[in-house]
């Protein structure tokens, strides 16, 4: 296992539906790499048994619930990480749901909404929220977490897809304005990755066949090969890459 790396040392950094999977690993990943991490996810059980777990990691962890539909919720989570650790320097932004599965023709204005309420309009306001408080740091990174599917629609899931491409939109003309506040805004896709939301497809091994079939490398994706690149971006190594989306999928097809 890494061992404060050093490279995030000094920084804090947020990350929203970091209790498991993708979330946790990011979380993991950018306090080894030295960062003070703030957790949160909307239920307190998961919050506790997260940071108990990095915590037993020796890593500078704390953690709330954020239900980031919830105006109140997305302000106690950014106040807090103010508060408790002094500023903010990296945002990621893991959060999404989709309510909906089938023809995207079928889906209700009810699961529509609730499907952009938190994978879109969330992320922008928090945006809004995190931004003051890193410019008075003299900048920042913040990190969108979108989908291969908003590239490639994937089938069943289309406004799920739809809300994903329109974070990649979203990444272009947030880090334009915030370029000349040194704010680096940049989006990473992940393709299909072993998570709690892709479990239908690795519990089926007919359908975990067909899959790997698509994919050039062969196999389906884990939450730490996610992990990486967002730390690579929350750096100083990324110094001079903005309004970017990265795609981490194996090879699968990704063209817009």
């Amino acid at each position: 296992m890494l061992k404060n790396l050093g490279k995030l040392t000094g920084k804090v950094a947020v990350i929203t539906a970091s209790t498991d999977g993708i979330g946790l690993e990011i979380a993991r990943r950018l306090g080894q790499e030295g960062a003070s991490i703030v957790i949160s996810s909307r239920n307190e059980q998961n919050v506790e048994k997260a940071r108990e777990e990095l915590k037993k990691e020796n890593l500078d962890v704390s953690g709330m619930v954020c239900h980031v539909s919830k105006e109140e919720d997305r302000k106690a989570l950014v106040d807090y990480a103010v508060k408790e650790k002094g500023g903010i320097d990296i945002f990621v932004s893991n959060a999404a749901n989709n309510p909906a599965f089938g023809s995207i023709l079928d889906t209700s204005e009810r699961a529509w909404d609730k499907i952009f309420e938190v994978n879109v309009k969330a992320p922008f306001l928090l945006t809004k929220l995190v931004v003051p408080h890193m410019e008075k740091r003299g900048g920042g990174s913040i990190i969108y977490v979108a989908s291969i599917a908003g590239y490639q629609p994937l089938p069943g899931i289309g406004a799920y897809s739809v809300s994903k491409t329109s974070l990649l939109g979203l990444t272009k003309a947030v880090s334009m304005e915030l370029a000349a506040s040194k704010i680096r805004v940049n989006c990473v896709c992940p393709g299909i990755i072993k998570t709690k939301f892709s479990k239908a497809l690795w519990e089926n091994p007919a359908a975990m066949e067909l899959t790997n079939q698509m994919i050039p490398m062969g196999r389906i994706g884990e939450s730490t090969e996610i992990a990486p690149m967002v730390s690579f971006l929350s750096s100083d190594d990324a110094s001079y890459i903005t309004g970017e989306s990265f795609v981490i999928s194996g090879g699968y097809f990704s063209r817009l």
